[in-house]
């Protein structure tokens, strides 16, 4: 089945508190990475790629920032008359509060669920850095009769979240078993929170779960529901970069200094789209030495740059020196100066 016919959903806000040093004044969605990009090109790219043309993006807090990179949807060609782009707010109706949880959030746009004319929805988080087949992930969905399908990693467990889910399976690849944040530190199965799952079962798991209080889609859906529902796994072998922490974050980003990374992240047939920006090219001075470095354009450099990134506009002054640093946008290092 043609992936058109599934809506995307990003909760754009996801995590926020994990790299709280970088999200005060951002959302998660709108992080920086890899010298000229955001979390959340990742994400859409992966839908777009996929063939999906509309996609709402739940927001928070500190959105303003969100809103400047994405807006029409144009980089990512949801900038349309039918479907598109679509920024939903905190607040789904009058009288409601900033929504405290996933469940919250669809309780929410429950109005733009009710009315979309696709078949299926795809939810995922902005932490999540990676490139990967989603109309493969629905073929398998549809082929299994599967009624929610949760696409994971296999690897040693991220420690920043409380509320990630670790799976076992049935031989058929079906998950018996959800077990939340589990003391280990073995290989496991983990989800990547990129759902899929029929948009009619998902307003009527909504609704009930609202109905009773629930809060956490992981707690009280994923894991209450595992035996009654139909859950599948869909495992994601590709480079896949977790973000839980400024230590992931700072990983993630000097990852791409490795070519086997870049090659995975970057492949011809998946772009990456993001915003473009109208930046001078990379300015060398004469006594510039740089070598396996990810530098975005109007940097100027006029001393020494060793494995590091360097996002738009940072400047590196006569004899200093950086060295596996991650620079970000704007950034001067003075004359003289080591990092």
């Amino acid at each position: 089945m043609n992936a058109n016919n599934v809506l995307g959903i990003v909760f754009a806000n996801t995590h926020d508190a994990l790299v709280k040093e970088l999200t005060e004044m951002r959302a998660m969605g709108s992080l920086p990475f890899g010298g000229r990009y955001r979390l959340i090109d990742f994400t859409l790219s992966n839908l777009v790629n996929a063939g999906i043309s509309k996609v709402g993006v739940i927001t928070k807090s500190n959105y303003q920032s969100l809103m400047d990179h994405l807006g029409s949807g144009k980089q990512w060609d949801l900038a349309r008359k039918n479907g598109g782009l679509y920024i939903l707010p905190p607040y789904g109706h009058a009288g409601s509060g900033v929504y405290t949880g996933h469940i919250d959030a669809l309780g929410g746009i429950m109005s733009f669920l009710s009315y979309a004319d696709e078949e299926y929805v795809v939810l995922c988080d902005p932490d999540v850095v990676c490139s990967f087949d989603l109309q493969e992930m629905l073929d398998s969905h549809i082929e299994r009769g599967a009624d929610c399908t949760i696409a994971y990693k296999n690897g040693i467990l991220p420690k920043g979240f409380s509320d990630i889910m670790a799976f076992d399976f049935d031989p058929d690849g079906r998950i018996s078993d959800i077990r939340i944040s589990p003391d280990t530190a073995e290989a496991c199965d983990f989800s990547l929170d990129i759902v899929l799952i029929r948009r009619e079962t998902l307003i009527s798991l909504i609704s009930a779960a609202m109905s009773h209080s629930y809060t956490s889609i992981v707690r009280d859906l994923y894991q209450r529901e595992v035996h009654s529902l139909k859950l599948y796994g869909y495992r994601i072998d590709g480079y896949t970069a977790v973000i839980d922490s400024m230590q992931s974050y700072i990983a993630a980003n000097m990852d791409l200094l490795r070519p086997d990374v870049r090659t995975q992240l970057f492949c011809s047939d998946r772009p990456v789209y993001t915003k473009v920006r109208d930046e001078m090219p990379v300015k060398y001075g004469l006594e510039a030495e740089v070598s396996d470095a990810f530098i975005a354009d109007g940097c100027v450099i006029e001393g020494t740059v060793e494995h590091s990134i360097l996002f738009r506009g940072v400047k590196i002054g006569r004899g200093a020196v950086v060295r596996d640093c991650v620079l970000m946008q704007g950034t001067v290092v003075e004359a003289g100066a080591q990092l």
